[in-house]
């Protein structure tokens, strides 16, 4: 699960609990301890996240952590875009902050975005050996079935020379600040900038109710279909996010194709 929001678990269903654009998409202490029941058992934190892109600071994680600790709660950190994080913004694991939230975290991670090997299919896990022999017996149950060679590859990823990790994160830091700064100068749509991993959380707030072609946009799927329709151009609603009104952009593309994306979007904006 990935969510510009926290989850809490309530009788094993995921519970969104929504968080605010002056927070930049982050859950607060405060919001945290009002969502919590009697029922709630953990909480997942995605930090870099998809799709907002933004990064929980220590001092944030620190808060969530003593909350966690207080009511005695499991802590899924999904930490996959940990190395892709721009400008001053440092990347911490909740995990790292103190024994007591290092024995409650199950980090989950994997190679599919900082070393681009989605194919591959290969994701871990790290717990207490405790909740990882649970987690075990539940699996042995299932077929995952990473091949040998897959998990050779994801081995020399992590353990072998960063530098192409490095360059990959410089030149997304570069798509990110032009696109960005594209969709600043657009109308109708408005975006903070992103922390981390490699979406821009766009705002179309503004374009839902107007008319395009006789039929009123009413939602983000709406103008994505259109968008993808008229234009040619694939964005993702964000409605399964829980944000009706908004839209992610990616930059794990070529400048080219996101310098014709956008020149495209605005195209159509300026038709309406």
């Amino acid at each position: 699960l990935s969510y510009p929001q926290m989850v809490k678990m309530n009788d094993g269903i995921p519970v969104i609990v929504y968080t605010k654009i002056e927070h930049k998409f982050k859950m607060t202490k405060e919001e945290f301890k009002s969502a919590i029941t009697s029922k709630t058992k953990a909480v997942i934190i995605n930090s870099p996240s998809n799709p907002t892109g933004m990064v929980y600071t220590e001092q944030e994680l620190r808060d969530l952590a003593e909350v966690a600790i207080e009511h005695d709660l499991l802590v899924i950190s999904d930490e996959i875009y940990e190395k892709l994080i721009y400008g001053e913004t440092k990347h911490v694991s909740i995990a790292s902050l103190g024994e007591e939230i290092y024995k409650r975290t199950i980090l989950v991670n994997g190679v599919s975005k900082s070393y681009s090997m989605t194919g591959w299919r290969i994701g871990y896990t790290a717990s207490s050996t405790e909740i990882a022999k649970i987690m075990s017996n539940v699996q042995s149950h299932g077929t995952s079935n990473a091949n040998s060679i897959a998990q050779k590859a994801s081995l020399e990823a992590i353990a072998g020379a960063q530098d192409c990790v490095e360059s990959m994160r410089q030149e997304f830091e570069k798509r990110r600040n032009y696109m960005v700064k594209r969709i600043e100068s657009m109308s109708l749509i408005t975006t903070i900038q992103p922390q981390g991993a490699f979406y821009v959380f766009v705002n179309i707030s503004p374009i839902i109710g107007k008319k395009f072609k006789d039929k009123v946009i009413g939602s983000a799927t709406e103008l994505s279909a259109v968008l993808l329709d008229e234009e040619k151009v694939a964005v993702i609603p964000c409605t399964d996010f829980g944000f009706d009104q908004y839209i992610r952009l990616s930059y794990a593309i070529s400048m080219e194709h996101i310098e014709k994306g956008l020149a495209r979007i605005e195209n159509f904006i300026n038709s309406l």
